[in-house]
């Protein structure tokens, strides 16, 4: 009998997964003895990094979208019928439309979604730019203005490990560039005793916001925002109050995850070096729906998605397993609206940024415009 790997999610994990299985196992493809299926949420397929870039100018909304099904190989047959329950044990979905998918190997890759609505306050007076909607808010929230306090508010948990550093340092440059930082000043806030999760890019980033004028307030975990008085208030009681509040919302797992019954906040228990889902042998968990403690970013989900093409082909070809995952990550940051630098580290090697450049900020330009051969898993 043929077997059929069931991918749940459309993004970017998933996406790469069932493109390079279908390089990997073309000629069980081909004779049928393999079939690939993929449960999405939409027909489009979107650029998420991308909407870094669209409240300052730098991105278009058209250049955000795909078709998912021009992105996906032929050979995989997408259905866009969002999952309402997943049954780990038999590796059946059962989907918003009433019909139940069968998989012999079952890939989760749901993602993540952003919670603002958990903290008091923060939806209403705050922006972002972890969705399209919020994106655009920022857009207008940025051009209309004219100087003053600007509080980038950090919570966590949350995806893309540099983004807040990012969007700080673009921030300034674009309060430069429109000859508003002298009349503004920027604080950046951080639930922990430093400027960043990662130890080494905390002590990277100190002399970076000193060069930059940003100012900058630790163990900050968000309590409530006072949109009508524009105060935004911590648990440990520090009140900062604010003319344009930026905030990278808290994220969790996606709601089908939890009434699944699959894991706390949304986050799938998984096994580090395997991907397996925790005391399965056939259910591999990628992306942001892991709760590995390492960034949920698009390369951690790409090089998590290589090690499950690998794994996947060989258990089908060979009936053996082929390598685990070193917890590889690779990011381009932003440090500017013209200079980058980048950060990469593993299970066993920290990361250890360098001075920005010019040229790595093209090299993040040049990501953007290639992301597509990546999703198609040619990159």
């Amino acid at each position: 009998m043929a077997k059929n790997i069931l991918i749940v999610g459309g993004g970017l994990a998933g996406t790469i997964v069932a493109n390079g299985l279908c390089r990997q196992l073309r000629a069980e493809l081909s004779s049928g003895a393999v079939t690939i299926t993929m449960i999405g949420a939409s027909e489009s397929h979107m650029y998420q990094p991308g909407l870094l870039y669209l409240p300052f100018g730098r991105f278009r909304e058209s250049e955000l979208f795909r078709d998912q099904r021009k992105v996906l190989d032929r050979r995989v047959a997408f259905f866009v019928d969002p999952a309402v329950n997943i049954d780990a044990a038999a590796k059946t979905v059962k989907t918003k439309s009433g019909k139940t998918y069968q998989g012999d190997y079952l890939v989760i890759a749901t993602g993540s979604r952003i919670r603002p609505e958990n903290i008091p306050g923060l939806s209403e007076g705050a922006h972002w730019l972890y969705d399209l909607d919020g994106a655009r808010k920022m857009r207008d929230a940025l051009a209309a203005f004219q100087g003053g306090r600007v509080v980038v508010n950090v919570n966590v948990p949350h995806k893309c490990p540099v983004a807040p550093l990012e969007i700080t340092f673009m921030l300034r440059d674009y309060l430069a560039g429109r000859g508003l930082l002298d009349k503004s000043e920027i604080t950046y806030t951080y639930p922990i005793g430093r400027l960043h999760a990662l130890e080494p890019v905390a002590h990277w980033a100190v002399p970076e916001f000193q060069r930059c004028g940003i100012k900058s307030e630790t163990f900050f975990n968000t309590k409530s925002v006072d949109p009508a008085a524009k105060t935004i208030t911590s648990e440990e009681g520090t009140t900062l109050g604010y003319d344009l509040l930026v905030t990278v919302p808290p994220h969790s797992g996606q709601q089908v995850i939890t009434d699944s019954n699959l894991g706390a906040g949304g986050w799938v228990p998984t096994d580090r070096n395997t991907l397996l889902r925790e005391g399965s042998s056939d259910v591999f968990i990628v992306g942001d729906t892991t709760n590995i403690p390492i960034s949920k970013a698009g390369s951690t989900a790409h090089f998590e998605a290589d090690t499950i093409i690998d794994n996947l082909a060989s258990l089908i070809k060979e009936g053996r397993w082929a390598r685990n995952y070193d917890g590889k990550v690779f990011c381009f940051v932003e440090t500017g609206l013209s200079t980058g630098t980048y950060v990469w580290f593993n299970y066993t090697t920290p990361p250890n940024p360098g001075p920005p450049s010019q040229m790595l900020h093209w090299f993040k330009l040049a990501y953007n415009q290639l992301y597509w051969l990546s999703a198609r898993g040619l990159l």
